[in-house]
């Protein structure tokens, strides 16, 4: 399947196990965790295919906590997102892989310093429309284009957070999909692996739906913000050397 050993399907599903769960409990993960191991074990199906697993859990979490989303930002961020998509889709048809690869270890390991290291950052049609562009470069780039958005969204209560960034999400990610379409840098392959992995990505917002109100929402954000960083300089060590 797309040239890819069991085994390495195998760890890409208990990866998306572990990033839905934690994205069903924060608002994000899934892509933090995911694009590092695909950019490893899987090069030739980055960015497109954490795109595609972006777009199935978002999809989901909207339709189950849809009722907190705040429409009025995302009328500023999400088509703030569409230029930075342009930018991000011309540097997956003309950087080179190892180049991608350093992109998304440094794009983790800034999203991980951020989100432990952030002053208050207001939320407003500015911060929003920037927020908006950055995303859609990283999104497009690496896949991982939640942490500019997520960081403008992390003093807003749980069900707020979980809701507007999976509308945020979703829709990014269709636009970061087609604009990866129309340069060439989307091999259907990543869309077939994707439908495989997609049991995975259910049973981990299932088991996150359940966790929600049970783990301390700290301490679980800590532990994935580790998990991210070990992810991170491991991609960075074997594109370097």
């Amino acid at each position: 399947m797309a040239g890819l050993s069991w085994d390495v399907v195998l760890l890409l599903g208990v990866v998306c196990l572990l990033g839905a769960m934690v994205q069903s409990v924060v608002g994000l993960g899934l892509g933090l965790l995911v694009a590092p191991v695909v950019a490893l074990v899987a090069p030739s199906l980055a960015p497109a295919l954490p795109l595609w697993l972006a777009l199935m859990i978002s999809g989901a979490m909207v339709l189950g906590e849809r009722h907190h989303v705040e429409w009025r930002a995302l009328a500023w961020a999400l088509p703030a997102r569409v230029p930075g998509t342009v930018a991000g889709a011309w540097l997956v048809a003309h950087v080179s892989d190892a180049t991608i690869s350093v992109t998304i270890g440094l794009v983790v390991l800034l999203a991980v310093g951020l989100t432990l290291h952030t002053a208050h950052i207001p939320l407003n049609r500015g911060t929003l429309v920037a927020a908006g562009v950055l995303s859609g470069v990283s999104g497009t780039a690496t896949s991982i284009g939640g942490p500019p958005i997520a960081v403008l969204y992390q003093r807003q209560p749980p069900e707020v957070v979980r809701s507007t960034l999976s509308v945020f999400f979703f829709v990014g990610v269709l636009i970061s999909l087609t604009g990866l379409r129309l340069s060439g840098g989307l091999p259907a392959q990543s869309g077939q692996v994707a439908l495989v992995l997609l049991p995975t990505v259910l049973g981990g917002m299932l088991l996150g739906s359940l966790l929600r109100d049970r783990v301390p929402r700290e301490q679980f954000r800590l532990v994935m913000l580790g998990l991210c960083a070990v992810s991170a300089l491991a991609l960075l060590a074997r594109a370097l050397l």
